[in-house]
Protein backbone atom coordinates (compact mmCIF):
# COMPACT_ATOMS: atom_id res chain seq x y z
CA UNK A 1 0.00 0.00 0.00
CA UNK A 2 1.44 3.63 -0.48
CA UNK A 3 1.49 6.38 1.72
CA UNK A 4 2.68 9.48 2.03
CA UNK A 5 4.42 11.46 4.83
CA UNK A 6 2.95 14.84 5.31
CA UNK A 7 3.95 15.07 9.49
CA UNK A 8 7.42 16.57 9.23
CA UNK A 9 6.95 19.03 11.60
CA UNK A 10 6.52 16.21 13.98
CA UNK A 11 10.13 14.51 12.84
CA UNK A 12 11.68 14.24 9.80
CA UNK A 13 13.10 10.85 7.89
CA UNK A 14 17.05 10.76 8.90
CA UNK A 15 18.89 11.05 5.23
CA UNK A 16 21.47 8.75 4.02
CA UNK A 17 24.09 10.99 4.09
CA UNK A 18 23.74 11.36 7.55
CA UNK A 19 23.39 7.67 7.95
CA UNK A 20 26.71 7.08 6.33
CA UNK A 21 28.40 9.53 8.35
CA UNK A 22 27.32 8.39 11.61
CA UNK A 23 28.05 4.34 10.64
CA UNK A 24 31.67 4.71 11.37
CA UNK A 25 31.28 5.66 14.82
CA UNK A 26 28.72 2.92 15.29
CA UNK A 27 30.93 0.37 13.76
CA UNK A 28 34.41 1.50 15.08
CA UNK A 29 34.57 4.93 17.33
CA UNK A 30 33.40 2.96 20.61
CA UNK A 31 35.58 4.86 22.52
CA UNK A 32 34.13 7.08 25.41
CA UNK A 33 34.78 10.82 24.65
CA UNK A 34 36.34 11.40 28.49
CA UNK A 35 38.93 9.10 28.23
CA UNK A 36 42.69 9.69 27.53
CA UNK A 37 43.39 7.20 25.49
CA UNK A 38 43.84 6.65 21.70
CA UNK A 39 40.09 5.29 21.13
CA UNK A 40 38.53 7.87 23.35
CA UNK A 41 40.52 10.74 21.39
CA UNK A 42 39.09 9.68 18.08
CA UNK A 43 36.00 10.24 19.63
CA UNK A 44 36.28 13.42 21.03
CA UNK A 45 37.89 14.63 17.80
CA UNK A 46 34.44 13.84 16.02
CA UNK A 47 32.31 15.41 19.25
CA UNK A 48 34.70 18.98 18.90
CA UNK A 49 34.93 19.12 14.93
CA UNK A 50 30.90 18.10 14.96
CA UNK A 51 30.28 21.26 17.33
CA UNK A 52 32.60 23.66 15.26
CA UNK A 53 30.04 22.29 12.30
CA UNK A 54 26.64 23.25 14.41
CA UNK A 55 28.43 26.62 15.79
CA UNK A 56 29.18 27.92 11.96
CA UNK A 57 25.70 26.63 10.65
CA UNK A 58 24.46 29.78 13.39
CA UNK A 59 26.86 32.21 13.63
CA UNK A 60 28.17 31.20 17.32
CA UNK A 61 31.67 30.60 18.46
CA UNK A 62 32.49 27.19 18.87
CA UNK A 63 32.87 27.49 22.89
CA UNK A 64 29.14 28.42 22.83
CA UNK A 65 27.54 25.04 21.84
CA UNK A 66 26.59 22.24 24.13
CA UNK A 67 25.06 19.00 22.71
CA UNK A 68 21.68 17.73 24.65
CA UNK A 69 19.18 15.08 24.05
CA UNK A 70 16.88 16.90 22.07
CA UNK A 71 14.85 20.88 21.92
CA UNK A 72 13.03 19.76 25.37
CA UNK A 73 15.89 19.45 27.55
CA UNK A 74 17.50 22.41 25.78
CA UNK A 75 14.49 24.72 27.23
CA UNK A 76 14.27 23.66 30.15
CA UNK A 77 17.83 24.41 30.62
CA UNK A 78 17.50 27.64 29.54
CA UNK A 79 14.04 29.01 30.97
CA UNK A 80 14.91 26.76 34.96
CA UNK A 81 18.78 27.92 34.63
CA UNK A 82 17.94 31.23 33.81
CA UNK A 83 15.76 31.47 37.05
CA UNK A 84 17.81 29.35 39.34
CA UNK A 85 21.27 30.68 37.83
CA UNK A 86 21.00 34.36 36.56
CA UNK A 87 18.46 35.53 39.12
CA UNK A 88 15.23 36.01 36.57
CA UNK A 89 11.98 36.76 38.61
CA UNK A 90 9.91 37.70 35.84
CA UNK A 91 9.02 35.62 32.23
CA UNK A 92 7.21 36.75 29.29
CA UNK A 93 6.19 34.46 26.96
CA UNK A 94 2.86 32.86 24.85
CA UNK A 95 0.40 31.08 25.08
CA UNK A 96 0.95 29.24 21.67
CA UNK A 97 4.39 27.79 22.91
CA UNK A 98 5.71 24.87 22.71
CA UNK A 99 4.08 22.82 25.72
CA UNK A 100 7.98 21.86 27.04
CA UNK A 101 8.15 26.04 27.26
CA UNK A 102 4.78 26.70 29.01
CA UNK A 103 4.91 23.78 31.49
CA UNK A 104 8.86 24.62 32.35
CA UNK A 105 7.36 28.34 33.14
CA UNK A 106 4.32 27.04 35.10
CA UNK A 107 7.13 24.80 36.55
CA UNK A 108 9.15 27.73 38.04
CA UNK A 109 5.97 29.94 38.05
CA UNK A 110 5.09 27.19 40.99
CA UNK A 111 8.10 26.05 42.18
CA UNK A 112 10.55 29.80 42.29
CA UNK A 113 7.44 32.11 42.59
CA UNK A 114 8.59 33.28 39.63
CA UNK A 115 6.02 36.32 37.73
CA UNK A 116 4.55 35.62 34.24
CA UNK A 117 3.43 37.61 31.87
CA UNK A 118 1.49 35.56 28.79
CA UNK A 119 1.31 37.74 25.89
CA UNK A 120 -1.76 38.15 23.78
CA UNK A 121 -1.80 36.61 20.41
CA UNK A 122 -3.77 37.71 17.30
CA UNK A 123 -6.08 35.62 15.34
CA UNK A 124 -2.80 34.03 13.03
CA UNK A 125 -0.76 33.49 16.42
CA UNK A 126 1.42 36.54 16.18
CA UNK A 127 2.16 37.76 19.54
CA UNK A 128 1.57 41.60 20.22
CA UNK A 129 4.76 43.42 20.24
CA UNK A 130 3.29 46.66 21.93
CA UNK A 131 1.99 44.23 24.76
CA UNK A 132 5.40 42.99 25.06
CA UNK A 133 7.36 46.42 24.81
CA UNK A 134 5.05 47.30 27.75
CA UNK A 135 5.57 44.51 29.87
CA UNK A 136 9.24 45.17 29.26
CA UNK A 137 8.66 48.54 30.51
CA UNK A 138 7.06 47.32 33.78
CA UNK A 139 9.49 45.07 34.78
CA UNK A 140 9.63 47.30 38.18
CA UNK A 141 13.10 46.35 38.48
CA UNK A 142 12.74 42.54 38.39
CA UNK A 143 15.09 41.38 35.86
CA UNK A 144 13.33 39.87 32.88
CA UNK A 145 13.51 36.29 30.57
CA UNK A 146 11.56 36.77 27.36
CA UNK A 147 10.60 33.38 25.87
CA UNK A 148 9.30 32.88 22.66
CA UNK A 149 9.52 30.55 19.92
CA UNK A 150 10.90 31.48 16.05
CA UNK A 151 8.03 29.45 14.14
CA UNK A 152 4.85 28.15 15.86
CA UNK A 153 5.16 24.24 15.29
CA UNK A 154 1.57 23.73 14.86
CA UNK A 155 0.08 27.15 12.62
CA UNK A 156 4.10 27.86 11.32
CA UNK A 157 3.28 31.70 12.53
CA UNK A 158 6.82 33.08 12.92
CA UNK A 159 7.75 35.51 15.19
CA UNK A 160 10.09 38.92 13.91
CA UNK A 161 13.07 37.97 16.00
CA UNK A 162 15.11 40.23 14.89
CA UNK A 163 12.58 43.26 16.25
CA UNK A 164 12.22 41.23 19.89
CA UNK A 165 15.86 40.97 20.59
CA UNK A 166 16.24 44.81 20.06
CA UNK A 167 13.84 45.02 22.62
CA UNK A 168 15.44 42.90 24.80
CA UNK A 169 18.39 45.06 24.15
CA UNK A 170 16.63 48.07 24.59
CA UNK A 171 14.90 47.19 28.01
CA UNK A 172 17.84 44.95 29.30
CA UNK A 173 16.15 42.07 29.31
CA UNK A 174 17.54 38.01 28.53
CA UNK A 175 15.95 36.39 25.41
CA UNK A 176 15.30 33.04 24.97
CA UNK A 177 14.35 31.29 21.38
CA UNK A 178 12.84 28.06 20.63
CA UNK A 179 14.48 27.78 17.12
CA UNK A 180 13.75 23.99 16.37
CA UNK A 181 11.09 24.22 13.65
CA UNK A 182 13.90 26.82 12.15
CA UNK A 183 17.07 25.70 13.20
CA UNK A 184 18.48 24.21 9.50
CA UNK A 185 15.53 25.75 7.46
CA UNK A 186 15.81 29.41 7.79
CA UNK A 187 19.50 31.58 8.57
CA UNK A 188 19.86 31.78 11.81
CA UNK A 189 23.01 34.26 13.04
CA UNK A 190 23.50 35.09 16.85
CA UNK A 191 25.79 37.86 16.29
CA UNK A 192 23.49 39.29 13.81
CA UNK A 193 20.22 38.93 16.12
CA UNK A 194 21.41 38.67 19.72
CA UNK A 195 20.29 35.88 22.06
CA UNK A 196 21.26 34.52 25.27
CA UNK A 197 19.51 30.83 24.25
CA UNK A 198 18.68 29.11 21.59
CA UNK A 199 17.37 25.74 21.29
CA UNK A 200 17.92 22.74 18.13
CA UNK A 201 16.93 19.05 17.13
CA UNK A 202 19.02 16.64 14.75
CA UNK A 203 15.33 14.86 13.89
CA UNK A 204 13.48 17.92 12.91
CA UNK A 205 16.00 18.50 9.97
CA UNK A 206 16.90 14.91 9.18
CA UNK A 207 18.96 13.66 11.97
CA UNK A 208 18.71 11.37 14.13
CA UNK A 209 16.01 11.55 17.36
CA UNK A 210 17.43 11.98 20.86
CA UNK A 211 19.85 14.60 20.17
CA UNK A 212 20.08 18.35 20.29
CA UNK A 213 21.91 21.62 21.34
CA UNK A 214 21.87 24.85 22.64
CA UNK A 215 23.44 27.85 22.41
CA UNK A 216 24.18 29.83 25.42
CA UNK A 217 25.79 33.00 25.44
CA UNK A 218 29.20 33.58 26.92
CA UNK A 219 27.14 36.70 28.30
CA UNK A 220 24.81 34.88 30.71
CA UNK A 221 26.69 31.51 31.87
CA UNK A 222 24.42 29.02 33.56
CA UNK A 223 25.15 26.30 35.79
CA UNK A 224 24.47 22.48 34.33
CA UNK A 225 21.19 21.48 34.48
CA UNK A 226 22.41 17.89 34.23
CA UNK A 227 24.68 17.01 37.22
CA UNK A 228 27.36 14.73 37.01
CA UNK A 229 30.63 14.35 35.19
CA UNK A 230 32.96 16.84 33.63
CA UNK A 231 31.02 16.66 29.98
CA UNK A 232 30.01 19.27 27.62
CA UNK A 233 33.11 21.66 29.51
CA UNK A 234 31.07 20.61 32.70
CA UNK A 235 27.72 21.92 31.54
CA UNK A 236 26.28 18.34 30.97
CA UNK A 237 26.84 15.22 32.86
CA UNK A 238 26.80 11.94 31.08
CA UNK A 239 28.87 10.05 28.27
CA UNK A 240 27.66 12.30 25.27
CA UNK A 241 25.50 10.35 22.56
CA UNK A 242 28.27 10.77 19.92
CA UNK A 243 26.92 8.94 16.70
CA UNK A 244 24.06 11.38 17.58
CA UNK A 245 25.82 14.50 17.65
CA UNK A 246 27.79 13.51 14.52
CA UNK A 247 24.40 12.70 13.10
CA UNK A 248 23.12 15.95 14.10
CA UNK A 249 26.30 18.32 12.61
CA UNK A 250 26.02 16.30 9.08
CA UNK A 251 22.21 17.01 8.97
CA UNK A 252 22.80 20.59 9.71
CA UNK A 253 25.78 20.83 7.94
CA UNK A 254 23.83 19.60 4.48
CA UNK A 255 20.33 21.31 5.57
CA UNK A 256 22.62 24.70 5.14
CA UNK A 257 24.30 24.16 2.18
CA UNK A 258 20.96 23.01 0.72
CA UNK A 259 18.84 25.41 2.42
CA UNK A 260 18.12 27.75 -0.89
CA UNK A 261 17.32 24.70 -2.76
CA UNK A 262 15.32 22.96 -0.43
CA UNK A 263 13.25 26.10 0.92
CA UNK A 264 12.69 26.32 -3.12
CA UNK A 265 10.50 22.77 -3.25
CA UNK A 266 9.42 22.55 -0.26
CA UNK A 267 7.61 26.17 -0.66
CA UNK A 268 6.20 25.25 -3.93
CA UNK A 269 4.66 21.83 -2.74
CA UNK A 270 3.13 23.46 0.22
CA UNK A 271 1.46 26.49 -2.59
CA UNK A 272 0.52 23.10 -4.70
CA UNK A 273 -1.17 21.83 -1.76
CA UNK A 274 -3.10 24.74 -1.06
CA UNK A 275 -3.94 25.84 -4.25
CA UNK A 276 -5.03 22.37 -4.97
CA UNK A 277 -7.34 21.83 -1.72
CA UNK A 278 -9.05 25.66 -2.65
CA UNK A 279 -9.90 24.45 -6.21
CA UNK A 280 -11.51 21.16 -5.02
CA UNK A 281 -13.40 21.62 -1.80
CA UNK A 282 -15.71 24.74 -0.53
CA UNK A 283 -15.06 26.66 2.46
CA UNK A 284 -11.14 25.90 3.23
CA UNK A 285 -9.56 27.86 5.48
CA UNK A 286 -5.95 27.89 6.87
CA UNK A 287 -4.69 28.75 9.95
CA UNK A 288 -1.66 31.31 10.86
CA UNK A 289 -0.21 33.68 9.23
CA UNK A 290 0.51 31.25 6.44
CA UNK A 291 0.28 33.89 3.40
CA UNK A 292 2.89 36.16 5.87
CA UNK A 293 6.17 35.66 8.34
CA UNK A 294 5.04 32.00 8.25
CA UNK A 295 7.09 28.86 8.43
CA UNK A 296 7.48 27.57 4.76
CA UNK A 297 7.26 23.95 5.62
CA UNK A 298 4.20 23.63 7.40
CA UNK A 299 0.59 24.32 6.13
CA UNK A 300 -2.52 24.04 8.73
CA UNK A 301 -5.51 23.71 7.32
CA UNK A 302 -8.83 24.27 8.81
CA UNK A 303 -11.91 21.87 7.31
CA UNK A 304 -15.62 22.78 7.50
CA UNK A 305 -17.89 21.28 9.82
CA UNK A 306 -18.85 17.84 8.43
CA UNK A 307 -19.70 14.44 10.56
CA UNK A 308 -17.05 12.84 9.20
CA UNK A 309 -14.21 15.23 10.77
CA UNK A 310 -14.04 13.19 13.74
CA UNK A 311 -12.48 10.62 12.37
CA UNK A 312 -10.88 12.63 9.40
CA UNK A 313 -7.05 11.95 10.69
CA UNK A 314 -7.55 8.51 11.43
CA UNK A 315 -9.42 7.82 7.82
CA UNK A 316 -6.80 9.54 6.41
CA UNK A 317 -4.21 7.11 7.88
CA UNK A 318 -6.11 4.30 6.71
CA UNK A 319 -5.84 5.66 2.97
CA UNK A 320 -2.39 5.93 3.63
CA UNK A 321 -1.57 9.53 4.41
CA UNK A 322 0.44 10.56 7.38
CA UNK A 323 -0.49 14.17 8.57
CA UNK A 324 -1.41 15.41 12.06
CA UNK A 325 -3.99 17.16 13.92
CA UNK A 326 -1.30 19.26 16.29
CA UNK A 327 2.09 18.50 17.69
CA UNK A 328 3.27 15.29 18.25
CA UNK A 329 3.97 15.31 21.63
CA UNK A 330 0.20 16.18 22.30
CA UNK A 331 -0.84 12.68 20.44
CA UNK A 332 -3.43 10.83 22.51
CA UNK A 333 -4.49 14.20 24.65
CA UNK A 334 -8.01 14.13 24.83
CA UNK A 335 -7.91 18.01 25.05
CA UNK A 336 -7.91 20.26 22.10
CA UNK A 337 -4.79 21.96 20.47
CA UNK A 338 -4.27 25.24 22.86
CA UNK A 339 -3.10 26.71 19.79
CA UNK A 340 -5.83 26.60 17.88
CA UNK A 341 -7.93 27.65 21.69
CA UNK A 342 -5.07 30.81 21.49
CA UNK A 343 -5.94 31.99 18.45
CA UNK A 344 -10.09 31.56 19.35
CA UNK A 345 -9.99 29.13 15.79
CA UNK A 346 -13.34 27.68 15.42
CA UNK A 347 -13.65 24.36 17.64
CA UNK A 348 -16.68 23.48 15.14
CA UNK A 349 -13.96 22.99 12.27
CA UNK A 350 -11.13 20.32 11.72
CA UNK A 351 -7.24 21.56 11.45
CA UNK A 352 -5.11 19.10 10.30
CA UNK A 353 -1.21 20.22 10.02
CA UNK A 354 0.65 19.06 6.46
CA UNK A 355 4.25 19.68 6.98
CA UNK A 356 6.88 19.04 4.01
CA UNK A 357 9.94 18.24 3.07
CA UNK A 358 12.20 17.82 0.42
CA UNK A 359 11.43 14.43 -0.53
CA UNK A 360 8.07 15.48 -0.92
CA UNK A 361 6.43 15.49 -4.47
CA UNK A 362 3.28 17.17 -5.94
CA UNK A 363 2.58 13.43 -6.82
CA UNK A 364 1.97 13.22 -3.40
CA UNK A 365 0.26 16.42 -2.87
CA UNK A 366 -2.28 14.85 -5.78
CA UNK A 367 -2.42 11.42 -3.79
CA UNK A 368 -3.82 13.37 -0.94
CA UNK A 369 -6.53 15.27 -2.62
CA UNK A 370 -7.91 12.19 -4.30
CA UNK A 371 -7.93 10.28 -1.25
CA UNK A 372 -9.57 13.31 0.51
CA UNK A 373 -12.13 13.77 -2.11
CA UNK A 374 -13.08 9.93 -1.39
CA UNK A 375 -13.84 11.28 1.69
CA UNK A 376 -15.29 14.28 2.38
CA UNK A 377 -17.69 16.62 -0.20
CA UNK A 378 -15.93 17.87 -3.33
CA UNK A 379 -17.22 21.47 -4.48
CA UNK A 380 -19.51 21.38 -7.17
CA UNK A 381 -18.64 22.41 -10.88
CA UNK A 382 -20.08 25.56 -11.98
CA UNK A 383 -21.56 24.76 -15.35
CA UNK A 384 -21.28 20.78 -15.54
Amino acid sequence: MQRVYFDNAATTPISEEVINAMLPVLRGQFGNPSSIHAEGRSVRAAVESARKTVAQCIGAGTGEIFFTSGGTESNNMAIKCAVRDLGVQRIISSPTEHHCGTHAIETVEKVNGVEVVWLPVDALGRPDYQALETALQNSNGKKTLVSLMHANNEIGTMIDLKLVSELCKQYGALLHSDTVQTVGHFPINVQETPVNFLSGAAHKFHGPKGVGFIYISPETPIKPFIDGGAQERNMRGGTENVYGIVGLAKALELATTEMDTRVAHISEIRNYLQNRLLETFDNIHFNGDYNGQSLYTVLNVSFPPNPKNELLLLSMDIAGISCSGGSACSSGSEKGSHVLEAIHADPARKSIRFSFSHYNTREEVDFVIEKLKAILPVKEMVGV
